[in-house]
């Protein structure tokens, strides 16, 4: 029996009882649960078997709400805010007492944002309390931006996947935290550099972390099919290497053709960063369903939203 349902009431009765729903968000579809509940949190952390140094993001349904997680807001951060909310932006604030500390990792910082789903941000406009909401997918696996995504993943361990349509963005937002009042990019994400900076000026990145890191998606392999998979800016010879195997190829406008190519997936015919980075994931999930040797999977321009998924590439290949 299919667990994906549009039922908001019973959402909303499953997160006041400490159970968790996955939820859509114009990003990724994110596992919720009760920041303030324990049962909840651990149940995210063990569902998902995340390592619980990792922090979590806590998802809250207007700005006015800050004041009641975090001490101060840095005034570049109010202008992010102010910029980009609703929407894939996360920031990294210091936290008030009232966040437990195994939502932060048990730093003194708290990963906020609003999602920008009409879906969600009325879910938490009906709750007493944010959700802290990481990605539905197992650890280190491909993240999930249709609600069958977190089925096929999670079926037997939570109850319901709140169903939104496939995500907007398709990768998950941009992580920015502040160090002495300067914002400093932890996670590359949805939101591009570029946008970043025509708000706050000049923007150092930051964005790997092994131990203790600051923010979710800083680990340096993530968002990783099961299949063996290599990024190259040389489609060609990268055939020719495998040529032998079973080759999924994944291109960024490139309608190559080779005998060599069992299954090939384009992101962007039209060569538009945007629906690249909507389709990335779903193109990951398909892939890795093919029963493929190895994946190849072509770097993109380096720019804009480029950047933000070469890196989810590069973790996905480590």
């Amino acid at each position: 029996m299919s667990i994906i349902s549009t039922d908001l009431t019973k959402a909303v009765e499953l997160l006041n009882n400490d159970e968790l729903v996955a939820i859509p968000t114009e990003t990724v579809y994110g596992l919720a649960g009760n920041i303030f509940s324990e049962k909840a949190v651990k149940a995210i952390f063990e569902t998902k078997a995340r390592p619980f140094f990792n922090p979590l993001i806590v998802h809250i349904p207007n700005i006015e709400y800050l004041e009641t997680i975090v001490e101060t807001v840095p005034e570049k951060a109010k202008l992010l805010a102010e910029a980009f909310w609703p929407g894939p932006i996360t920031l990294v604030l210091k936290k008030k007492s009232i966040i437990p500390d195994l939502i932060t990792g048990g730093k003194d910082t708290v990963a906020v944002r609003i999602p920008n789903h009409p879906i969600t941000l009325n879910l938490l406009k009906q709750l007493e309390f944010p959700l802290a909401a990481p990605s539905a997918n197992p650890f280190n696996r491909i993240s999930p931006t249709k609600a069958e995504h977190v089925e096929n993943y999670f079926k037997d361990k939570i109850q319901m996947v709140l169903d939104g349509g496939a995500c907007k963005s398709g990768i998950e937002s941009t992580i920015i935290g502040f160090e002495n009042g300067e914002p400093i990019i932890y996670r590359l994400g949805s939101t591009p550099v570029e946008a970043i900076e025509a708000v706050v000026g000049t923007i150092e990145v930051k964005n790997k972390k092994e131990v203790a890191p600051e923010a979710p998606g800083m680990l340096e392999r993530h968002y990783a099919p099961k299949t063996k998979t290599i990024l190259t800016t040389n489609i060609a010879e990268a055939i020719e290497t495998y040529k032998d195997l079973k080759i999924g190829l994944l291109t960024y406008n490139d309608i190559l053709n080779d005998d060599a190519i069992a299954y090939k997936i384009v992101l962007s015919e039209g060569k538009n960063l945007e629906e690249a980075a909507s389709k990335l994931y779903d193109a990951l999930h398909q892939l890795d369903q093919q029963q493929l040797d190895i994946i190849i999977a072509e770097q993109l321009p380096d720019y804009g939203l480029g950047k933000s998924i070469n890196d989810r590439l590069q973790r996905a290949t480590k």
